[in-house]
């Protein structure tokens, strides 16, 4: 299959927690200084194997992959509207970074603060490039009337459509009012758990996106019901989401390298601990789902996106950066909870790993990857 088109089925483990070694504490664990290997000799490419380009000179400075993330970051810090109740926004707090509030599930493991909302953004945008420049894949309707967007984060995806349609109605909910005060007209924003039941009456909305709700649904078929309650005869349910697991296709990822003894490991031990999935696509719960939900006309669409600017495939290539630079603004964000988790809480070791980590995270010679994938289907009905 070649990278970025649809296939017709369904689409790398993580070591369990490793050994101390070096200078971290003993109670920590750290990869060892040299945390990069290159490709097997015997490793054949397969058809869809994602190609990287030519690895930098052993003497060129250019092994960093070059990406300024400072410069790349905007300063769109997302706002908190003024109509919520003052639970809500009495936040929780971990080592300085705020999550939403106990009100909801506080085992969600993203924090709600602006460093964070950045990378969410960051997100949208390679999603964007992946897609080539399209918000969504399914075939609505250009008289769409009433769109759901779950999971919103900053909005910002909620806002794009709504420019994109502007004679359409746009709700995006999220479990904290992270979102801008300045917005086109024709967008709202409520604060919802999409784990409880939905309170939006049978046959509301024309489309319903779901995107990148990993980490966060304990029943994927039960949120798929209520999205075909919510969802007009005729009308489509649209959701991204990915692997978190950070793999490769030609061996560069050493087994002692942070890439999995800090964050596959992290992740793939916190579904037990949370009660989640952060392996969708292995587990196959977004199709699977659907179709037990009553979904009718289900494609699917699977992607390799690398994490930095490796790809011999400029649009990859592009993408990665901002894969890159998502997790760079905020490596610690993405695994404090985790680490507190797993690891129990002020377990020693955690910034030395945050320090490897950035350091692979900008190896060009490292050839990591996460997997993605959108799935689309019908509620039955219509015309």
């Amino acid at each position: 299959m070649a990278e970025g088109q649809a296939s017709s089925s369904g689409g790398g483990g993580a070591s369990s927690q490793p050994a101390a070694s070096g200078s971290p504490p003993a109670a920590a664990t750290s990869p060892p200084a040299a945390t990069t290997s290159s490709p097997p000799a015997q490793h054949q490419p397969h058809a869809d194997d994602l190609l990287a380009a030519p690895d930098p000179d052993e003497d060129e400075e250019g092994q960093d992959d070059g990406f300024d993330a400072d410069s790349a970051l905007g300063s769109d810090a997302a706002s908190s509207t003024n109509s919520v109740t003052a639970s809500i926004l009495e936040y929780r707090t971990i080592k300085g970074r705020t999550y939403h509030s106990e009100r909801h599930n506080s085992k969600y493991f993203t924090p709600n603060d602006e460093q964070q909302m950045q990378s969410v953004d960051i997100t949208h945008h390679y999603l964007m490039i992946l897609l080539e420049d399209k918000l969504f894949l399914a075939p609505i309707k250009e008289d769409v009337e009433k769109v759901l967007d779950v999971g919103t984060g900053t909005g910002i995806w909620a806002i794009d459509f709504a420019d994109q349609f502007p004679h359409a109605e746009v709700i995006g909910t999220d479990l904290s009012p992270t979102q801008p005060l300045w917005v086109p007209p024709n967008v709202k924003f409520e604060i919802d758990d999409c784990t409880q039941p939905w309170t939006w009456a049978e046959d509301s909305f024309d489309f319903v996106h779901m995107r990148y709700l990993f980490g966060a649904i304990p029943d994927w078929t039960a949120v798929f019901r209520e999205a075909l309650r919510v969802t007009k005869p005729g009308g489509w349910v649209e959701t991204c989401e990915a692997d978190v697991a950070i793999v490769s296709d030609d061996g560069t990822i050493a087994e002692d390298s942070a890439y999995n003894r800090f964050w596959n490991m992290l992740y793939t031990n916190a579904e037990k601990f949370l009660g989640v999935s952060f392996q969708v696509l292995e587990q196959d719960l977004q199709k699977k789902g659907m179709e037990e939900a009553g979904f009718t006309d289900i494609h699917e669409f699977n992607y390799k996106v690398p994490v930095g600017g490796w790809a011999q495939d400029k649009r990859l290539a592009e993408a990665g950066q901002y894969m890159q630079l998502t997790m760079l603004n905020d490596v610690e964000g993405y695994t404090l909870f985790l680490w507190n988790t797993v690891m129990g809480e002020d377990a020693p070791g955690y910034q030395e790993y945050l320090a490897f980590m950035r350091r692979e995270l900008k190896d060009r010679k490292i050839h990591g990857y996460m997997k993605v994938r959108y799935v689309y289907g019908r509620k039955p009905g219509g015309d």
